[in-house]
C-alpha cells in the first residue's frame, strides 16, 4: 500500500510540476506573435520561443532588440535574425564580439529613425520599407553601411574593427 500511494503522490508531483511549466510558457508567450521579449519585462523571459531573448525597445515607431552577450541570448538573437527586417552584427578584431556599439540609422532625407547602443554583439531593427544609411560607432571609430530594407525580412549589415 505504501508503494503505490508513493507513485501516486510522484505522479501527482510530476503533473503539478508540468502544469506549471506549460502554463509559464502560455504566459510567456506574445500575444501577437511577435519574437522578442516584452517591453515591461527585463528579462529574457516573454518570448515566442523559449528563451534567450532581449527585452524589444521602441524609440519612435521603430522597434529594436540587442544583445547576445551570452550563448542562449547569443542563439536566440541569430534564430529571431530572419524574422525582423534589419539584423546588425559588431565585432571585433579577432572576430569577438563587441557591445556598447553606438548606432545611428537615418532615412530619407538622413532623418534620424534609431538613435541607441547596443547591448550586445546583434541589433535587430524593424524599420518599414527603404533605403537607410546605418552608423556605428565603436570607441571613436565610426563606420557607415548604406542597406536596403524590403517589406520581407533579411537585411543585415556586420561591421568589424580591427582595433579595440
Amino acid at each position: 500500500m505504501r508503494e503505490s500511494s508513493s507513485k501516486r503522490a510522484g505522479a501527482m508531483a510530476m503533473a503539478a510540476a508540468l502544469a506549471i511549466g506549460f502554463a509559464g510558457a502560455a504566459f510567456a508567450q506574445a500575444s501577437d506573435g511577435t519574437v522578442g521579449g516584452t517591453t515591461t519585462d527585463m528579462t529574457s523571459a516573454g518570448n515566442a520561443n523559449g528563451g534567450g531573448m532581449p527585452q524589444i525597445q521602441h524609440q519612435g515607431s521603430v522597434e529594436y532588440v540587442s544583445g547576445g552577450v551570452g550563448l542562449d541570448e547569443s542563439t536566440a538573437l541569430k534564430r529571431a535574425a530572419s524574422h525582423w527586417p534589419l539584423a546588425l552584427r559588431f565585432t571585433g578584431p579577432t572576430a569577438e564580439y563587441l557591445s556598447g556599439v553606438h548606432v545611428s540609422i537615418g532615412g530619407a532625407g538622413d532623418t534620424a529613425t534609431l538613435d541607441a547602443d547596443s547591448s550586445g554583439p546583434y541589433m535587430l531593427v524593424k524599420l518599414p520599407p527603404g533605403r537607410y544609411t546605418v552608423h556605428a560607432r565603436y570607441k571613436d571609430q565610426e563606420q557607415t553601411r548604406t542597406v536596403t530594407v524590403s517589406s520581407h525580412p533579411g537585411a543585415h549589415a556586420d561591421f568589424h574593427w580591427k582595433t579595440q
